[in-house]
C-alpha cells in the first residue's frame, strides 16, 4: 500500500494545479477492467478497454485511449496490477468523473495484489448531486447499480485537466485557451455540452455535390487527430463555404462549440471512434499558433500475413514495399454509369506475402510513386475477393517512403534479402476446406494419387514439389478491366476490346494467366492449373508483360519459362472432378503458391527424426 499515491484522484479532480505539483506521475491500483465490444468489423488493436482505478482512498472510472492498449495485448495490465499515470485527461460529464488514460506503466515487480483498503468513488467523495450510477456506461461495469440514474438538465459537462508527464499540457498558445479547457477527443460525445479541441487535420476530402428533386447540396470532411484519438467531422452547404479553405491537412486548429457530436455512419468512415462532429453555423474554428504539440498521422498497422484474420469490410492500416504498379484504368458504375478512374498496385512485407491494392480518383491518376518504395496506407477496406484485397477508402490516406520506424525496418529487410524473395497470396483456402469438411494437410505426390483424392469430394492438400515444366501454348488469356471482372474479352478488329458479362467496350484487354505447370517431388509428378494471382508468383512477372516479351521475339519470352523451371515451392491445391467434352477427370487446381520456410522445414524435420528414435 505504501507504493499508492494516496489521495491523488481527489486532487486531479478538485485542484489540477496542486495535483500536477504533488502528484506528478501518480501510482493507482487497478480493480476492474472491461473489454467494450466492436460494434461491426473492427480493424486488429482498435479495442476499446474500460478500467477502474483505486488511489486507497478513491476510485474512478477510466478509457484506455487506444494508444495504451499494448498494457492489454502484451498482457500486463491485470486486475490488482500497480500502475504509473504518466499521461491523462480528466473531466466530470454529468456529475461522472472519468480519466482517459493516454499512458500508462505496469510495475509488474509489484505484482498483482488483493484491492488496498476500501475507496469510495469520486463522485461520492466529492459529494455532488446524488449519484446512483457510478459507472461510464456498460451494464455489468464496476460499481454499477440496478436504480435509474436521477440527472439534471444542470448538470453538464466540466473539464478538470489535462496532464502529461510531470504537468499540465494539450492546450496553450493561442486565443486564451488554457491546458484546462482542452476536451480530449477520446471524451467527445452527444452528452458533452460546451468543449474546445485542440487537433491535426490528417485528411481532408475534395468537395462533394449532389442533385436531388428536393434541391442540391454539397459538403466535405476532415480526420482530426490528438493524443487521445481521431474522429470525423462534416460540414454541408454554408459551412463547405465558411471552413473548407480555412482546414489545411497537416495544420492544427482549436474547434469549439457549437458543434453537433452524433453517432459515427461507419460505412463513411475508417477511424476507429463510435461517434462524428457534424460543423454548424456558429462552430468556432481558429488555427492554432503551436503546431507541434499536436501528434501527426497515427497508425495502427496490420502486417499482410495478419490480413486473412481480419473480417470482411473491416478498416486497417497497411504498410509494405511496392513491388508492382499497374497502369491507371477506368471503370462504368453499374448503378450511376458515371465513369471512374482506379489504379491497382502490389505490395509485400517481411511476413512472405502479397496483396492488392486498389487506389481511386485523383490518387489513382496523380500516384507516382517508384517500385521499391515504402508506402504506407491508413484507411484501407478489406474485401474478400481473391482472397484478401485492400481498396483505399475516400476518407483514408497515403504516405510515401514515410519517416517512421516501421517503414526504416521494411526498408531494410527488402534491400537485404526481400528483394529475391518469392511471396504468398491470400486465398479462401481454409474456408473453402472447412466447408467440404476436409484439413488441409501436407502430402506427397505419390500420396495423393494413392488416396485417390478428389474423386470423391472436393478435397484440398499441400505439397512441396519442384517445377518441371510450364507449358507456353495458352498460357494466357485477354480479360475485361471492369472491377471484379475476369470474363474473356473479345477483339472486335478496331483497337477494342468487348465484354459480354460487363456490356462494356474497353480500348485495351489486361492478360491474364490460365498456365498448366508439370510438379514432382521423389514420389511421382502431377499436372497442375494455375490462375492469374498463382502464376505471376511462380513467374516473377504479369501476364501482359510476358505477352509484351513473346511479341518482340527476342528470346526473353523463353528465358522467362527457363527461369521458372526447376524452382522449388509449396503449392496449396484442390482437388476435384472435373468433365470436360465427354472426359472426366481429377483436376488438380493450385490455390496459392510459397516459398519453402526453411526454418520452419529444418524444425519440422528435426521433430520427426526426435521422433523417429524414440520408437
Amino acid at each position: 500500500m505504501e507504493h499508492i499515491t494516496q489521495g491523488a484522484l481527489e486532487a486531479i479532480f478538485t485542484d489540477s494545479d496542486r495535483a500536477a505539483a504533488q502528484f506528478p506521475v501518480p501510482v493507482m491500483q487497478c480493480l476492474h477492467i472491461k473489454f467494450l465490444e466492436n460494434k461491426g468489423p473492427a480493424a486488429p488493436g482498435s479495442e476499446r478497454y474500460r478500467i477502474v482505478l483505486s488511489d486507497v482512498r478513491n476510485y474512478v472510472q477510466c478509457m484506455l485511449a487506444t494508444q495504451a492498449n499494448h498494457v492489454m495485448h502484451d498482457g500486463q495490465l491485470q486486475r490488482g496490477s500497480i500502475v504509473r499515470v504518466r499521461q491523462y485527461q480528466a473531466q466530470s460529464l454529468k456529475g461522472k468523473n472519468v480519466m482517459i488514460i493516454l499512458d500508462l506503466e505496469v510495475i509488474t515487480s509489484l505484482g498483482t495484489p488483493d484491492k488496498f483498503g476500501d475507496p469510495k468513488s469520486m463522485e461520492a467523495t466529492m459529494n455532488e448531486r446524488q449519484i446512483t450510477n457510478t459507472t461510464i456506461g456498460g451494464a455489468g461495469f464496476y460499481g454499477a447499480k440496478s436504480e435509474p440514474v436521477q440527472e439534471s438538465k444542470s448538470q453538464v459537462q466540466r473539464q478538470i485537466a489535462s496532464h502529461t508527464g510531470g504537468g499540465a499540457g494539450g492546450g496553450g498558445g493561442h486565443g486564451g485557451h488554457s491546458a484546462s479547457t482542452i476536451y480530449p477527443v477520446e471524451a467527445l460525445s452527444p452528452y458533452a455540452n460546451k468543449w474546445t479541441i485542440k487537433v491535426r487535420v490528417t485528411s481532408k476530402s475534395d468537395i462533394r455535390t449532389w442533385h436531388k428533386n428536393t434541391g442540391d447540396g454539397k459538403l466535405f470532411s476532415v480526420n482530426l487527430l490528438d493524443e487521445s484519438g481521431e474522429i470525423r467531422a462534416t460540414g454541408f452547404n454554408e459551412q463547405v463555404d465558411q471552413f473548407y479553405d480555412l482546414l489545411q491537412e497537416g495544420q492544427v486548429y482549436y474547434i469549439s462549440t457549437p458543434c453537433k457530436v452524433q453517432l459515427a455512419k461507419k460505412q463513411f468512415s475508417n477511424l476507429p471512434n463510435d461517434y462524428e462532429m457534424m460543423f454548424e453555423r456558429d462552430t468556432v474554428i481558429e488555427k492554432a499558433e503551436d503546431q507541434s504539440s499536436v501528434p501527426q498521422v497515427r497508425f495502427n498497422f496490420c502486417n499482410i500475413q495478419e490480413l486473412q484474420d481480419v473480417e470482411k469490410d473491416a478498416t486497417v492500416d497497411i504498410i509494405g514495399v511496392l513491388k508492382e504498379v499497374n497502369p491507371v484504368d477506368q471503370i462504368i458504375s453499374k448503378t450511376t454509369q458515371k465513369p471512374y478512374d482506379k489504379r491497382e498496385l502490389t505490395l509485400v512485407d517481411d511476413t512472405g506475402y502479397s496483396v492488392r491494392v486498389t487506389v481511386w480518383g485523383k490518387t489513382a491518376t496523380d500516384f507516382d510513386a517508384n517500385p521499391e518504395s515504402i508506402i504506407a496506407f491508413k484507411g484501407m477496406r478489406v474485401s474478400d475477393f481473391g482472397g484478401r484485397s485492400l481498396s483505399l477508402l475516400s476518407s483514408g490516406t497515403m504516405a510515401i517512403d514515410p519517416d517512421i520506424p516501421e517503414a526504416h525496418k521494411l526498408k531494410g529487410w527488402y534491400e537485404s534479402s526481400g528483394r529475391n524473395n518469392t511471396f504468398a497470396t491470400h486465398s479462401n483456402l481454409s474456408s473453402m476446406g472447412a466447408a467440404a469438411g476436409h484439413k488441409d494437410e501436407f502430402k506427397t505426390v505419390g500420396q495423393v494419387k494413392a488416396e485417390n483424392l478428389g474423386m470423391e469430394n472436393v478435397d484440398y492438400f499441400t505439397v512441396q514439389a519442384t517445377i518441371l515444366h510450364i507449358k507456353q501454348e495458352n498460357f494466357a488469356y485477354p480479360a475485361c478491366l471492369s472491377e471484379n471482372c475476369n470474363k474473356k474479352v473479345t477483339d472486335m478488329s478496331d483497337g477494342t476490346w468487348r465484354c459480354e458479362k460487363c456490356d462494356m467496350t474497353h480500348d485495351r484487354a489486361r492478360y491474364r494467366y490460365i498456365m498448366s505447370i508439370d510438379i514432382s517431388d521423389h514420389t511421382g509428378h502431377i499436372w497442375l492449373s494455375c490462375f492469374d494471382e498463382q502464376a505471376k508468383m511462380i513467374m516473377g512477372k504479369t501476364a501482359d508483360e510476358l505477352m509484351e516479351m513473346q511479341s518482340r521475339g527476342d528470346g526473353s519470352f523463353g528465358a522467362a519459362f527457363e527461369a521458372a523451371n526447376c524452382r522449388k515451392l509449396v503449392f496449396r491445391c484442390r482437388a476435384k472432378m472435373d468433365t470436360y467434352g465427354e472426359q472426366t477427370r481429377v483436376r488438380y487446381q493450385v490455390m496459392s503458391v510459397a516459398a519453402i520456410d526453411y526454418k520452419s522445414e529444418g524444425n519440422k524435420l528435426a521433430e520427426l527424426i526426435k521422433q523417429m528414435s524414440q520408437m
